[in-house]
């Protein structure tokens, strides 16, 4: 590994730290580096008003918001691996669309009971379906992936209209959380974002593969690496750290298509290095996103934001693909 990207991780790293414990101070009620300072050294004698700010309210949506973009950033990187595709992100095969209808069905159905559960079932089942209508002879191809990926999500997109429709005073609850934000998230939702880092984590030990399965899925085979296998493995994970994050902040959208491909630019395409520097950059992304909106915004859907930024990056993207 090159000291130049070493240095960007420990720089991302660095960033991050910062970002956290700089970002506890933002919000609509100021709160000064004394009391914060206070509320962690000494949480008995503390200001109450501003231990629950802080402590119930300001640092578990921070910390998933930097959890959610980690995870999303993440599963583009191996998306775009795996598929060898640089427009490719988690949401390509079916798994946003999947978690949309998931959460619409909770809402219609269930007045919102389970709803991150009925999200995750709905992102990971989706992935899981595109994949047995993909596997033929036991094999996958990546063309019929992405092919199965974009119909199943236009299906499900069917759906979620028809629910959208009949949803009545329910509508307006689906649309925010299509547009994806962290008002009511809480310790349960953090904790359960640190299982993104883990896996991440895990896909970290499948970067040498990928790098491999660059070169093509019989150079892949010819090289040692069980093509198959690798697929199953980096689907079925990707799908889960997407799903976990789309039941956690519902259907945030570019982070997983932006921040790898930005990257792939800084530190090359190497996924040793991308991975883990993807990580930092989504969760940093994703923070600050969230800053902006609950900051200057008056809690805006965090979605709207990365959409604005990411929009036109796709474009330019696309832009640059064609001239190539």
């Amino acid at each position: 590994m090159k000291k130049k990207n070493i240095l960007v991780i420990l720089i991302l790293l660095t960033i991050s730290l910062f970002s956290i414990i700089f970002s506890i101070s933002l919000g609509p009620t100021e709160v000064e580096l004394s009391t914060l300072l206070g509320i962690f050294l000494n949480p008995s004698g503390a200001d109450q008003t501003a231990n629950l700010i802080i402590l119930d309210i300001r640092l578990p949506r921070i910390l998933s918001a930097f959890f959610v973009g980690c995870g999303l950033a993440v599963a583009g990187a191996v998306m775009q691996g795996l598929f060898k595709n640089s427009m490719a992100d988690p949401y390509i095969i079916g798994t946003s669309s999947g978690g949309a209808l998931g959460a619409a069905i909770s809402i219609v159905i269930f007045a919102g009971a389970g709803l991150p559960i009925f999200a995750f079932i709905g992102a990971t089942g989706a992935t899981l379906m595109v994949y047995v209508l993909a596997t033929k002879n036991g094999r996958a191809p990546v063309e019929t992936l992405l092919l199965s990926g974009v119909a199943l999500s236009m299906f499900f997109s069917a759906i979620l209209s028809f629910l959208m429709y009949n949803a009545g005073k329910s509508l307006h609850q689906i649309v925010f959380w299509l547009m994806g934000g962290f008002w009511n998230v809480g310790w349960t939702d953090a904790l359960t974002g640190l299982i993104i880092i883990f896996a991440s984590v895990f896909l970290l030990f499948f970067s040498r593969d990928l790098n491999i399965l660059s070169l093509g899925e019989d150079d892949a085979g010819t090289l040692g690496v069980n093509v198959e296998l690798l697929k199953k493995v980096l689907l079925v994970v990707s799908s889960l750290v997407a799903g976990i994050a789309v039941a956690i902040a519902g259907a945030i959208g570019f982070i997983g298509l932006i921040t790898p491909h930005v990257m792939r630019l800084i530190v090359g395409p190497d996924h040793r290095v991308l991975i883990p520097s993807s990580l930092l950059a989504g969760g940093l992304f994703l923070l600050w996103a969230d800053n902006m909106t609950r900051t200057f915004f008056n809690e805006m859907p965090v979605g709207v934001i990365t959409a604005f930024v990411g929009a036109p990056f796709f474009l330019l993207l696309l832009r640059r693909r064609m001239k190539a």
